[in-house]
């Protein structure tokens, strides 16, 4: 029996999950290590994504509105057409080899199941639709499904609606189902009607995971962040942004302060210190109540192709006194104070662009 290693990694920006199902799906054909899958339960910033065979048209509110107000929009390659993921749902990313049992009904009849046993688990029946996919209760849908095949291998996965802002799925023509009598809801929804308390994420995402791995016959582990690390954008005087470029040989891309977390040192502590190593500020440092997961690219951290690493990261920020001069480590090539919008366009990492909106207050590239 395969093994089915499941990471509750709590928010993760949506490219990066992208990016994750892809890094996850190389170790999985790599076998790195042999006879693992993964299952990814996560939450994501508010996002609007569009399926292989999506139509716009089922996209109600304008781009420009819809960027206005802090969602994000992706084209992506899972199968079904337009849906939201956002806080309080629990999105899904099975990456699981099938290629023992290569049969695509079957594979997206288990994570159904998953999230139908998950509703029994509080006393809410819910059950298939004769013609879409997904849970549902009654006529409203509280799961939807959008999976991608490469070679057997999995991608994309589940939704399952708990705590999430039903309001947000007004943006759009939910999984392309147009008819006015079927509708979306939440656990947390059906529970309030029927005057029962609504659980936490965490409780739930447990349920969740020991459904998905008996429904796809897969003994169950358990797996933490690889790595902790921090970021701290140091703000000048002036309102700049201080970012530093790797050297060539770390990778030569921009970034504020970054670093990883020492065994027994706080957060906050191991963000100050970072600060000082790399810039030579010794200032308090800030949070910005922002912490999120993602992968980390085996190229840049000289990891042997098809190794999964996970990292953790709490984002912070620094105020620089006036007149302070940069002193960069030799991690660095040089150091640039850069406007916030132009900070955020030199940044490739969407958590470090976030942490860059957070601690300036603007509405930067995200």
């Amino acid at each position: 029996m395969r093994t089915l290693l499941v990471h509750r990694l709590g928010r993760v920006e949506y490219e990066d999950g992208l990016a994750l199902m892809r890094l996850a799906g190389d170790a999985v054909r790599a076998a790195t290590p042999p006879g693992i899958d993964h299952l990814f339960l996560l939450e994501h910033p508010p996002v609007v994504t569009l399926g292989r065979g999506a139509d716009r048209a089922n996209i109600v509110a304008a781009p420009a509105w819809l960027a206005k107000q802090g969602f994000e929009l992706h084209d992506t390659d899972r199968g079904g057409d337009v849906t939201y993921h956002g806080p309080g749902q629990i999105v899904g990313y099975p990456v699981v080899d099938l290629n023992d049992r290569p049969d695509v009904r079957r594979y997206v009849t288990a994570l159904e199941e998953a999230m139908i046993r998950t509703c029994g688990d509080y006393g809410v029946e819910a059950g298939r639709h004769a013609e879409h996919r997904g849970a549902w209760i009654g006529r409203k849908k509280v799961g939807a499904i959008g999976v991608h095949l490469s070679r057997w291998v999995t991608s994309h996965g589940f939704a399952f609606n708990v705590r999430t802002d039903l309001t947000h799925f007004q943006v759009i023509v939910p999984c392309g189902i147009a008819d006015p009598r079927l509708g979306v809801t939440s656990l947390e929804a059906e529970l309030r009607e029927r005057g029962r308390a609504v659980p936490e994420l965490p409780e739930v995402e447990e349920r969740l995971a020991a459904h998905a791995a008996e429904a796809l016959e897969r003994a169950r582990a358990d797996a933490a962040p690889d790595l902790r690390t921090i970021s701290v954008v140091p703000i000048g005087a002036d309102g700049r942004v201080l970012l530093l470029r790797r050297s060539e040989a770390r990778g030569g891309f921009w970034q504020p302060v970054t670093g990883r977390i020492e065994p027994g040192e706080r957060e906050a502590e191991a963000a100050r210190r970072e600060l000082h190593e790399e810039t030579g500020a010794d200032v308090p440092v800030e949070p910005l109540g922002y912490r999120h997961a993602f992968g980390i690219d085996p190229a840049l951290a000289r990891l042997p192709e098809g190794a999964l690493r996970l990292a953790e990261e709490t984002a912070f920020a620094a105020r620089l006194p006036p007149g302070f001069e940069v002193r960069i480590s030799d991690e660095h090539a040089e150091h640039a104070w850069l406007a916030p919008e132009e900070a955020a366009l030199r940044l490739r990492f969407p958590g470090l662009r976030k942490a860059v909106r957070l601690a300036t207050g603007s509405s930067v590239v995200r």
